[in-house]
């Protein structure tokens, strides 16, 4: 054979089974990816829920036992309200002040001196602060003697800049099940319904947004995540 002969060169680019396992490859990465964000993220709503909303449920408790009145009422003069009057808000430094006053420890929250607010990301990976405030409400609605409700004053606990995820998660957590309109939390308006439940209003009572709503109303993927407001009713 002379020695100028050669073996036709080979073919450049990637064969099809090379193409194959390229694809797969990246697919395997992506999934990585996407199960690692998940799983923060419900570590993320397991602590938020564990240290910093159960905190302040636990902050809360432990003032009135320490006072013998709910926060920021009077203690000569005990009206059983936040503040000493529906619809008035107890938030950040006045919270923080009136907390720290009767010797209650504070949740660890954005920062020192923000206690009451806490830094997450929503499923797309964007910012949001959640932020607790203490309020008496006088529309909370509780089964009466008939087939309807009723309202009734209550003190509740109000979370801002719940995501729907952290929402549902949040639901679960304190009342076993997922439901805007019952338990001890619920959806910010869905809280007063006095409506009585039948075949055209059923059990199923879902948070009003999902994770594909974007804080402006639209459907925009990779927008800020839409946000709402829940109450959490206290135990006094």
């Amino acid at each position: 054979m002379p020695s100028y002969y050669r073996s036709p060169a080979r073919t450049t680019g990637f064969t099809l089974l090379e193409m194959s396992v390229v694809l797969v490859v990246i697919a395997l990465i992506i999934g990585a990816v996407s199960v690692g964000r998940d799983v923060y993220r419900s570590a993320e709503a397991e602590r938020i829920g564990s240290e910093f909303v159960q905190g302040w449920m636990i902050a809360y408790d432990r003032y009135v036992q320490g006072s013998g009145v709910v926060p920021g009422d009077d203690p000569a003069n005990p009206s059983g309200r936040v503040y000493n009057q529906a619809e008035r808000e107890l938030c950040r430094d006045e919270l923080r002040n009136e907390m720290l006053r009767r010797g209650v420890a504070l949740p660890q929250g954005r920062a020192e001196g923000a206690e009451s607010r806490y830094v997450y990301r929503d499923s797309q990976g964007n910012p949001q602060e959640l932020e607790v405030c203490f309020l008496n409400l006088n529309n909370w609605a509780e089964p009466s003697t008939g087939l309807g409700y009723t309202t009734r004053s209550r003190n509740v606990m109000r979370l801002t800049g719940l995501t729907p995820e952290l929402a549902n998660q949040l639901d679960a957590r304190i009342d076993g099940r997922v439901d805007a309109r019952f338990g001890r939390m619920r959806e910010i308006n869905a809280h007063s319904r006095t409506d009585a439940i039948s075949s055209t209003n059923p059990v199923t009572n879902p948070w009003s947004r999902d994770d594909r709503h974007d804080y402006n109303g639209g459907y925009r993927p990779d927008a800020q995540v839409a946000v709402m407001t829940g109450y959490v009713r206290m135990n006094q």
